[in-house]
């Protein structure tokens, strides 16, 4: 998606057979223009991944609950409304056990009887107990329940090769092996049959702190032992990737891996103020909030800069940009636990949603898998928890949205749009992305992140369309969220602000607003 901050009507670029001109501007609000046009790329489902860590309350009191608990309604110990809530989702993929516990993680230590696992202490996230009641059976066993295809992080900076390549053996392997041998004992007949595997977490950061050099020989050693040599089992593996604007890492990378080896390039990047001030998630300032913005919009010039790299060594496109971190990231709550990173989430939160779900669609060439931190009571959660209790944060509500995005065909999309101003910055202020899906249907998503304005939309069609139906998510306050005393604050609605008049399309966009049209045929 290119990007161009001026304010006057444009032309559409390369349209095909069908298009739409979208006009945004009235009393100097920004323009819009995209084309309808689809393209052979699909915007995988797996775009729309999730991340479940044990940190905080993520996995304990979040998705578990444990075997024996009599209060909360679940199955084999996992929540059964987190089961439900998330299956609306259409939840494609769950990455775990983190994150940074994944480079301490022994998966042995969490299979066979529970009350014979061995407990340790998680050193990154608040120095508590793990005691390993929930490994890879509960973990895999719960993706079953899902719908959802296992993400799993190997440990590769306390682990070792044989310690990886047995993992992958024993969820893996259908025949005789001492692996496999293993999982029947522990009652699993059948493999799971796991493809994408994480090779390390952030090994510039918590996962070793190495050279991209150092970690690219690393990765080499662990990645041949995955798989056979032509990695028949079809495994997806995915190299610890770049930390935001680290472009070298991304070179080194892609230079020195074999690409044989090589299925996925992870990027991490945060929507972050100042990670030494991160501000509160609910009494923000509006200074605070187009920071925010700011940093949210970067993640179009990492994804384009990173891509561009990938372009270079591999110009089919073969091996993906895996974004398997991304989110707000804010102080926690008042009286919480510092380790823990429990946050609240506004609509704020939603406009991160949507504009980063944009940028990743418009992107789905190079782009295909991509994971939410985190999924329940950490960072950006599309859930929270409290005891009996479960809410759906805005963020979920955008995931809800988008879902009509998954495996369509995008339609290629250029915004040129005026901007959300503050001080001498600025930052685009309406975003975009587009998709035909298998059934005929355009599907468009829109975002205005202005604090104040609203904009309005013209799109001209050159065909009827039967009718336009949209959803709508906003809120009175730019704060608002949901609480466990009143958790359907914020939920989507019917949008009537659409209206179709013969080849006209006229949308008008509140402030702070996220919205999901659908064009029928006529």
């Amino acid at each position: 998606m290119t990007l161009h901050l001026r304010k006057q009507l444009v032309s559409i670029l390369a349209c095909g057979a069908t298009c739409l001109t979208a006009e945004v501007g009235f009393s100097q609000q920004p323009i819009v223009t995209f084309s309808n046009q689809p393209s052979d790329i699909t915007i995988s489902r797996h775009i729309y991944g999730h991340f479940a860590e044990h940190l905080g309350r993520c996995i304990y009191d979040g998705f578990y609950v444990g075997e024996n608990n009599t209060t909360v309604q679940h199955t084999a110990g996992v929540r059964n409304d987190v089961v439900e809530a998330l299956r609306k989702l259409n939840i494609p993929n769950l990455r775990w056990p983190g994150g940074c516990f994944a480079d301490t993680y022994h998966w042995k230590d969490g299979i066979g009887p529970k009350e014979s696992r061995p407990a340790i202490v998680n050193t990154w996230w608040g120095g508590v107990t793990e005691d390993n009641s929930f490994g890879t059976h509960d973990f895999l066993d719960m993706c079953e329940l899902l719908g959802a295809e296992p993400y799993l992080a190997g440990n590769v900076a306390t682990g070792e090769v044989q310690e990886l390549a047995d993992w992958v053996q024993y969820v893996n392997h259908g025949g005789r092996s001492p692996m496999a041998d293993l999982r029947r004992e522990n009652g699993r007949d059948e493999p799971w049959d796991v493809k994408y595997w994480g090779v390390g977490n952030e090994a510039w950061g918590c996962g070793g702190n190495m050279t991209p050099n150092y970690y690219a020989d690393v990765y080499r050693r662990y990645a041949t032992f995955m798989a056979d040599w032509n990695n028949s089992g079809g495994i997806f593996r995915i190299a610890s990737g770049a930390n935001s604007g680290d472009y070298n890492w991304t070179e080194t990378l892609m230079k020195n891996i074999p690409h044989h080896l090589l299925e996925g390039v992870a990027l991490h990047h945060y929507a972050v103020i100042d990670w030494s001030n991160k501000g509160p998630s609910t009494t923000f300032s509006e200074e605070q909030y187009f920071r925010t913005m700011k940093s949210a919009w970067h993640m179009e010039e990492l994804v384009r800069k990173h891509s561009a790299i990938m372009d270079k060594y591999d110009p089919d496109k073969n091996v993906a940009l895996v974004v398997d971190e991304w989110g707000g990231w804010y102080d926690v709550e008042p009286g919480t636990n510092p380790g823990f990173l429990f946050q609240q989430n506004t609509m704020r939160d939603a406009m991160i949603a949507g504009i980063t779900l944009n940028i990743f669609n418009n992107h789905a060439a190079r782009v295909r898998m991509a994971n939410l931190a985190q999924t329940i009571n950490v960072l950006q959660a599309v859930i929270l928890t409290e005891g009996e209790k479960m809410l759906l944060t805005p963020t979920y509500h955008v995931m809800e949205m988008y879902k009509v995005h998954q495996d369509a065909r995008l339609i290629p999309v250029e915004v040129q749009t005026g901007v959300y101003k503050f001080g001498d910055e600025e930052v685009p202020a309406v975003s975009v992305s587009a998709s035909l899906d298998s059934l005929g249907n355009t599907h468009i998503s829109l975002v205005n992140i202005h604090p104040t304005e609203e904009q309005r939309v013209t799109v001209n069609l050159d065909k009827t369309y039967g009718k336009v139906e949209g959803r709508v998510l906003t809120s009175g306050d730019l704060k608002d969220h949901n609480t466990f005393e009143h958790p359907d604050r914020i939920q989507p609605a019917v949008f009537n602000d659409a209206q179709l008049k013969d080849k006209m399309l006229d949308v008008r966009l509140a402030p702070f607003t996220v919205v999901v049209l659908t064009l029928h045929g006529s």
